[in-house]
């Protein structure tokens, strides 16, 4: 019994860490175009955010010029898209939970970026910038179509523009 008390104990406070949906963590939502539950929108957002952030500030030390500008725009975007969800959640008109890391993928990203320098630093840096803003682009589109919370639903399609924007910029960087 006395086991039972504490695997239970250990499920609930990973509980946080595993509340993302299977269908959404597998990306079959995103292949089908349904909109993710709110909690899970609220978990990909912010860890999006955290790993541009991160990726982004790695970039203004390592990058070369047109990396550094676009690192610095990153930076600046994806602060004010956390503010504003924080905000969402801690004004109670969204019920979710913040995350309190990235995922283990991102993090892994981080870690690859995290072990370049120069050029090999900037070609990596580019290609993660185009996928994570194609995915965030897929996510905050499906959410604005479909969410089930309404002030995330209008937050999400006026916070889709400027994703889409990163991903053109992004691209651009790839060329």
């Amino acid at each position: 019994m006395k086991h039972f008390a504490i695997v239970s104990l250990a499920l609930v406070l990973a509980g946080p860490a595993f509340a993302q949906s299977a269908a959404e963590k597998t990306g079959v939502n995103s292949l089908i175009g349904v909109a993710p539950k709110t909690d899970d929108f609220v978990q990909e957002a912010a860890t999006s955010d955290m790993f541009e952030i991160a990726s982004s500030k790695l970039a203004l030390e390592r990058g070369d010029a047109a990396t550094k500008a676009f690192a610095q725009q990153m930076v600046t975007d994806h602060q004010k898209t956390t503010d504003e969800l924080k905000g969402l959640v801690a004004s109670g008109k969204v019920k979710a939970s913040l995350p309190t890391a990235m995922t283990s993928s991102q993090q892994s990203m981080l870690d690859k970026l995290n072990g370049l320098q120069g050029a090999d630093f900037n070609k990596r840096y580019h290609a993660d910038q185009q996928s994570v803003h194609e995915d965030a682009v897929d996510l905050f589109k499906r959410y604005a179509e479909g969410g089930d919370n309404a002030d995330l639903k209008a937050w999400a399609a006026s916070t889709r523009p400027a994703l889409e924007h990163h991903l053109q910029m992004a691209k651009g960087l790839n060329k």
